[in-house]
């Protein structure tokens, strides 16, 4: 039997709502009616409660052979209860639309016991800003390819709440660093260089607040870490009525297996706070680094995040957007043939500099 799941529809028309990021309510774009999320809140509790020991109508199986216990492991169905076609996602899908009817659909059960969030920041900015920020993004590249801004075609552009541990820690530091000044005088035609040598030692304690983790392994990390910071003043205590017109997923990496990643960044980010103590030194090299973590409470967070995949020559290129401060991030092609004219002109201007210096010291001047 499937899981039940929740439909967040108008209750003026029953046509799809969405969180508006702007307003901070749901909208009809049907029939324009805006509602306050309590509103919404409580449309989804009363829907829940009324569907509480019913009986699913139809279990509609695809024919065919057998699923193998790998697939059948990593997917769900779900019945649309505006229109009761069948909805099949993978296994940490927790928000997604209908493709019959457009309705946006909430899995409550992702969602439920140790897997539910305790924080989300909602969507500030529509699909149109990701659109923009991409045309953008494209500027200035001077070894972008100029058929693929005008060849490529935006595939596919998903709103996705994307999974987060947040980690709260501090940690303790023993830093020790090689620090020199070099100082120049010059005696009649002689310039003398004199360099001074200094241990410069540095000890203390940095406390850090909700260092974010990415938790889906279907994010490319790199890509998450490029879009940060988020800005935590968004910060809300999670509710499923900011989900509806969006994606999202529930974590498929644990806080566990986050937190490799989550105690090397607190160490690197421990490691330059240090170094930017050390001012007044021509160059300061570290030695020698202890840190050590005490480490403190997770929390588990949805963050918006803007997809992007174009299509360029049979390759796809993938851009992800920061879906409440807008920061963009993504790989782009490079014409190897602009590359090569960009140094072959560097090479022609560097030749055509020694033979003028040739002329000058042999006498020469222009005609």
């Amino acid at each position: 039997m499937a899981t039940q799941v929740t439909n967040c529809q108008c209750p003026n028309c029953t046509g799809p709502l969405r969180f508006d990021g702007a307003s901070g309510q749901q909208k009809c774009d049907h029939c324009g009616a805006s509602f306050d999320l309590a509103v919404i809140e409580q449309l989804f509790a009363d829907q829940e409660h009324a569907a509480a020991g019913t009986e699913q109508q139809w279990d509609l199986s695809m024919a065919g052979g057998n699923w193998s216990e790998e697939d059948t492991a990593k997917m769900r169905s779900y019945s649309c209860p505006s229109c009761g076609a069948g909805i099949i996602c993978d296994d940490t899908t927790a928000a997604t639309s209908c493709p019959y009817c457009g309705n946006n659909t909430i899995v409550p059960g992702q969602f439920a016991g140790q897997l539910r969030p305790d924080y989300v920041i909602p969507f500030k900015l529509d699909k149109q800003a990701a659109k923009d920020a991409l045309k953008k993004y494209y500027k200035g590249k001077k070894f972008l390819p100029k058929s693929f801004t005008a060849t490529n075609h935006i595939d596919e552009i998903k709103g996705i709440y994307v999974p987060f541990w947040l980690f709260d820690g501090q940690s303790d530091a023993s830093i020790s660093f090689h620090g020199t000044v070099v100082r120049k005088h010059r005696s009649g035609d002689y310039e003398t260089t004199t360099t001074d040598h200094f241990r410069v030692h540095r000890e203390g304690s940095v406390a850090f607040e909700k260092v974010p983790v990415d938790g889906s392994s279907k994010m490319p990390d790199a890509h998450m870490d490029a879009i940060e910071p988020f800005n935590y003043s968004g910060l809300k205590a999670f509710s499923s009525a900011y989900l509806p017109g969006f994606l999202a997923d529930k974590y498929d990496v644990t806080a566990q297996e986050c937190s490799v990643r989550a105690n090397a960044r607190i160490k690197a980010s421990t490691e330059n706070a240090f170094a930017k103590t050390t001012s007044g030194y021509t160059t300061v090299t570290p030695e020698h680094s202890g840190v050590w973590l005490r480490q403190g409470k997770v929390s588990y967070a949805l963050m918006p995040v803007w997809t992007l995949l174009t299509k360029w020559q049979g390759k796809d290129f993938l851009f992800a957007m920061n879906g409440q401060t807008g920061k963009l991030i993504g790989d782009l092609p490079i014409d190897k043939g602009k590359v090569w004219a960009w140094f072959a002109g560097i090479a022609l201007a560097s030749s055509g500099i020694m033979a003028l210096l040739h002329m000058l010291l042999s006498g020469g001047g222009w005609l």
